[in-house]
């Protein structure tokens, strides 16, 4: 019966989250019609459109810890490492990343910087072994460079959003810069973006 009803879950979920990029403004009914059940069993899993959305939020935050991390596997240069990280959390940002704009408006920003809490950890201990190492070098430390490439993210999503940027180039954009503000010459960054795009 469990396994029925987490079937369910992740079915409404996935459905909720195209119904969402398609229409921000999808009702639960919308979702409940689009996923071919009854409004109470969309409610039965979900409370309200914000426990939905902060459901979706989560599972947003852990598709992007799993990618860090594989994108972190066996990487000696902490550079690459970033970039890798960078480009894995974009392909996954940018999926969700209506959602995202949505979510700020639903679920708390604190809240989203909570359950990226596990990310932002792993990436500073990479940012910082790079600065022991002397690959990366900035005035400031490791735990705030991981906070400056999290805003990058979300400022790029922003801006891809609002049609200024293209999604086609906003991955490695955001890669680059997060390599850059790390200290790596603009130049190299570059290039090694490039290498792994």
């Amino acid at each position: 019966m469990a396994g029925r009803a987490d079937a369910n879950r992740r079915r409404i979920m996935d459905v909720a989250l195209a119904e969402l990029l398609r229409d921000p403004d999808a009702s639960m009914d919308q979702i409940a019609r689009a996923a071919g059940v009854v409004r109470r069993t969309v409610y039965g899993h979900f409370p309200s459109r914000e426990a939905l959305m902060s459901a979706l939020v989560d599972d947003a935050a852990s598709a992007v810890e799993v990618a860090q991390a594989e994108a972190l596997r066996e990487v000696d240069d902490p550079a690459k490492a970033l970039a890798r990280s960078m480009l894995a959390a974009w392909d996954i940002a940018d999926g969700y990343r209506l959602l995202i704009a949505l979510a700020q408006r639903s679920v708390t920003v604190e809240g989203i910087h909570r359950r990226l809490e596990p990310v932002r950890r792993e990436c500073a201990a990479m940012l910082q072994r790079g600065l022991d190492e002397g690959r990366f070098v900035s005035p400031l430390p490791a735990i705030a460079l991981a906070y400056v490439r999290e805003q990058v993210l979300f400022g790029l999503i922003q801006a891809v959003n609002e049609g200024v940027l293209d999604p086609a180039t906003a991955g490695r954009s955001a890669a680059v810069t997060a390599l850059t503000a790390a200290g790596v010459p603009a130049q190299e960054a570059t290039e090694l973006v490039a290498g792994l795009a």
